[in-house]
């Protein structure tokens, strides 16, 4: 392991865990309790494939790793980016909530089964953002243009011009049912919008500042769902 490389893991780790110990606490401290099977068995799945993505990348691309640490609304350049970056934090903070608040209440009744093909469907969702990020040393968190950027078109974004949020859909649909609550789903609508305006604006940035990418955009014609829009 050279120096970069192990830099990057005291950096990035301990940023990890503080992370899955507040995911933890917003899932587990509403519910009331921690006899949450939908919530032990969610957290299971997204520290499995969160750990894995990392390890992977830390040691084949560090760069997209530090990339992909600038993150928030902070960390934004663009004042639409920073609004859209805020309203989906606070959907996705509340994604965590609601469903404990729903298992304290028993305001749902979601059945087992749904809940296992929810946990399968946040996989099929990393994997489209590991497939992503193998493509795209560029996929940072943030939106910008760096020097010597160039247009990638190859892979998933043969496809469409923003896999990396084709990969957040299923993701967003599937966290509610995978922590057991139906009432959730209804903050899917919110995510969904902050995420479209984002990728709106995210292309307006590309085609101004990335050479090349209109006409990138005239090759490949859908943005976010294939055959769709």
């Amino acid at each position: 392991m050279d120096q970069r490389t192990a830099a990057l893991f005291r950096k990035a780790w301990p940023r990890q865990i503080a992370f899955l110990v507040v995911m933890a606490l917003l899932v587990f401290g509403p519910a009331g309790t921690v006899r949450y099977w939908q919530a032990w068995l969610f957290l299971a799945v997204f520290v499995a494939l969160t750990v894995t993505m990392g390890l992977y990348f830390v040691v084949h691309d560090p760069a997209l790793v530090e990339r992909r640490m600038e993150v928030g609304p902070r960390a934004e350049k663009e004042p639409a980016q920073r609004i859209a970056i805020g309203i989906l934090s606070i959907v996705l903070l509340a994604m965590l909530v609601l469903p404990g608040l729903d298992r304290r209440f028993h305001w749902s009744d979601v059945p087992a089964w749904l809940t296992i093909l929810a946990d399968l469907a946040i996989v099929a969702g990393f994997v489209i953002f590991f497939l992503v990020m193998r493509e795209n040393s560029y996929a940072a968190a943030t939106i910008r243009v760096e020097h010597g950027q160039k247009v990638i078109s190859t892979g998933l974004y043969g496809v469409v011009r923003h896999p990396m949020y084709m990969g957040a859909l299923p993701l967003l649909i599937a966290m509610p049912l995978a922590l057991g609550s139906y009432w959730a789903l209804l903050l899917v609508i919110p995510a969904f919008a902050a995420l479209v305006w984002r990728l709106i604006d995210e292309e307006r940035v590309l085609r101004r500042d990335l050479p090349g990418y209109t006409e990138y955009c005239a090759r490949v014609r859908y943005r976010l769902l294939p055959g769709i829009w």
